[in-house]
């Protein structure tokens, strides 16, 4: 079923052409992703499908049944209520019904006998039961949980929430009203790796149609199955993910550049001929049939177009030795409050080091104590010889200025002229008057920029990044990523992008509020080592419970091999048949706890239900531990 549909779409702003016989569509279960540069209309064509801008000429067209829910970038909730008041506004039609249900049931009790009374109380349960009112507030703790959003935070007011914070509960109520067709705008920003991770997998399993602009190449990898690409006022459409969409537009743009070479080559020949002969009075006609032939040909335009991308390297003065930083035993925090504590790292020359963790951990306050922007509470950091730090600050507090985008940058550096100036401005992108622009005015993706061309200006040994991927677009985190991939010195950085992690990072350093761990890999080597060691806690604990023991002894003859393998294979059926008993005493428990979360007098009370739901996820996640215990058992059974 088609939920939305949009037929030769025009949109311009003034003189400026934005949109031009845009065409797309998306069906039921469709996860589609928007791609293209800063710039290029991915947002204003998203507010022109939610309704909040109009448009030249064209048609959208979306069934009247067809729920549309829409969260655009920064957006964020604005309200006097609490978390979880927000979140019960969603399902005020299904409170209600519990609210008649309950004053039902009040009149049943006095009225036992009245059969129409009956027949209303039924259907009323029923209609309770399809609009998820056994399970709306599970499905709320749930997506809170995914958001960060914890029971102790179910109390706060909106108005002390953060702007991430805001943005992110935004995103969890839209994911709560599930419409038909979700669009989203940027919803991984302001969000951390394990976040991200969560949101993926809701999104995999969503009932409805998903619409997503997103710069988050590791995301749409996971998300989407078809790419619609903004480029030069047009869309184009590519069937598969972000990876698949990279590959078939190479072979397009190789296929168009030798189309155009080709056309280019019999357009040169047509003008030389023309201009050879029009003069001669026995080949004028011949020229002038050659020059309406150039005249009605289509010719084809470049396939590179008008769209320029960003070019430039980060290089270095001199290097620095081989130990860059020593931190040992680190505190760090803000005059009001410490983050972490027992933060030891140690970084090398040449090190790329991708610095992860949950959102509020203290990554960006390390960076800024490393480059000294705040005090350390403990600890020490020892900095090696010749280290000259560039910092790259996510928030871009320092560009803020009224300077033009020019004086910015010379100022910095007035011992060089003008034309070395503008120069570097247009490695990034700063041409003509924009580089009259008063700082203060710039787009984040400008100032990002910006940021980038004074930090490649000082050729400092050491780079210090936090989230430099941020307000970049496709292209340009391609171009840095390559820049930094032939940087001769030293990175640490914080980054969420995990595509942007496992092209760069050679070492992942998971920061906690209890000291530093260290992964030596990239993005997916740090994914699976983590999994691993969870693993191995797992089966210690499993060990523990179960108090299995396996007794090693000596291989001498096969009789000896013989008796060893029957007595291990006693023990392992008898192991098998005590999981089993657990296993099924932890079914009987689970069932009688799904049933107590139906019983209304459970399920109207919030402390009550989330009691018995905390129980229900502990006996599920114990019977998954022996579950797995049993499935290693039996697959050991079997090789014996």
């Amino acid at each position: 079923m088609i939920v939305l549909q949009v037929n030769q779409l025009y949109k311009s702003f003034i003189a400026d052409e934005i949109l031009s016989g845009v065409k797309l569509e998306v069906q039921h279960r469709d996860r589609v992703a928007l791609v293209g540069r800063n710039g290029a209309g991915k947002s204003t064509l998203l507010k022109i499908i939610a309704g909040q801008m109009s448009y030249d000429s064209g048609d959208i067209i979306i069934p009247k049944d067809v729920r549309l829910g829409y969260l655009e970038q920064h957006a964020g909730i604005d309200s006097d209520l609490s978390i979880w008041d927000e979140m019960m506004t969603i399902f005020e039609p299904v409170r209600q019904m519990e609210k008649r249900l309950r004053h039902l049931e009040q009149q049943m009790a006095e009225r036992y006998d009245d059969d129409k009374l009956l027949a209303d109380y039924d259907q009323l349960q029923h209609d309770f039961k399809d609009a998820g009112g056994y399970q709306y507030e599970a499905d709320t703790r749930s997506v809170l949980h995914g958001m960060q959003f914890f029971h102790e935070d179910y109390a706060k007011p909106i108005t002390s929430l953060s702007g991430g914070q805001r943005t992110r509960l935004a995103l969890a109520k839209l994911l709560l009203s599930k419409p038909d067709l979700l669009i989203l705008d940027e919803p991984t920003n302001h969000l951390d790796i394990e976040t991200l991770s969560w949101l993926e997998n809701y999104l995999k399993g969503y009932d409805g149609a998903i619409l997503i602009v997103s710069h988050d190449r590791y995301f749409l990898d996971q998300v989407v199955s078809t790419v619609y690409e903004v480029s030069r006022h047009k869309v184009n459409k590519y069937v598969g993910n972000y990876s698949a969409y990279l590959d078939e537009k190479a072979k397009n743009y190789e296929r168009d550049l030798k189309t155009f070479e080709r056309q280019m080559d019999e357009k040169a020949k047509l003008e030389a001929f023309i201009q050879k002969n029009i003069a001669r009075a026995s080949t004028t006609k011949m020229a002038q049939s050659r020059r309406k032939q150039l005249e009605r040909t289509e010719w084809m335009d470049s396939p590179d177009g008008d769209e320029k991308s960003a070019s430039f390297g980060f290089t270095i003065e001199r290097q620095t030795g081989n130990d860059v930083l020593t931190i040992d035993d680190l505190a760090i925090g803000y005059p009001d409050k410490e983050i972490s504590r027992n933060i030891t790292m140690r970084v090398y020359r040449e090190d790329r080091i991708a610095l992860v963790g949950p959102n509020g951990v203290g990554k960006s306050t390390l960076l800024k104590t490393i480059v000294k922007d705040l005090t350390q509470f403990n600890g020490t950091i020892q900095y090696g010889s010749n280290v000259q730090i560039g910092y790259y600050d996510q928030e871009q507090a320092k560009l803020n200025s009224n300077k033009s985008v020019l004086q910015e940058l010379w100022d910095e550096w007035p011992l060089l002229n003008e034309k070395d100036i503008r120069s570097t401005l247009g490695q990034f992108l700063f041409s003509g008057d924009d580089v009259t622009k008063a700082v203060n005015s710039l787009s984040g993706g400008e100032k990002a920029r910006l940021a980038l061309a004074k930090l490649m200006m000082q050729k400092a040994n050491v780079l210090i990044l936090d989230e430099p991927t941020n307000h970049l677009d496709l292209d340009s985190k391609e171009v840095l990523e390559n820049a930094l991939i032939d940087y001769p010195g030293t990175l640490l950085f914080v980054s969420h992008d995990r595509y942007f992690i496992n092209r760069i990072a050679t070492k992942v350093v998971e920061l906690s509020n209890t000291g530093a761990f260290e992964y030596l890999g990239d993005y997916d080597y740090y994914v699976e080592k983590k999994l691993e060691l969870e693993e191995i806690e797992a089966a210690k604990l499993a060990a523990q419970q179960t108090n299995d023991t396996v007794i090693a002894t000596p291989k001498s003859t096969t009789s000896t091999i013989d008796k060893d393998a029957k007595k291990r294979e006693r023990q392992i059926r008898r192991s098998i048949e005590d999981l089993e008993q657990k296993m099924g005493a932890l079914d009987d428990t689970i069932a009688q706890l799904e049933e107590q979360l139906c019983d209304p007098d459970v399920f109207s009370n919030h402390e009550k239900a989330f009691t018995v739901q905390t129980d229900l996820d502990a006996q599920k996640a114990a019977h998954e531990e022996l579950e797995m215990q049993w499935l290693e058992l039996n697959e050991e059974l079997e090789t014996l």
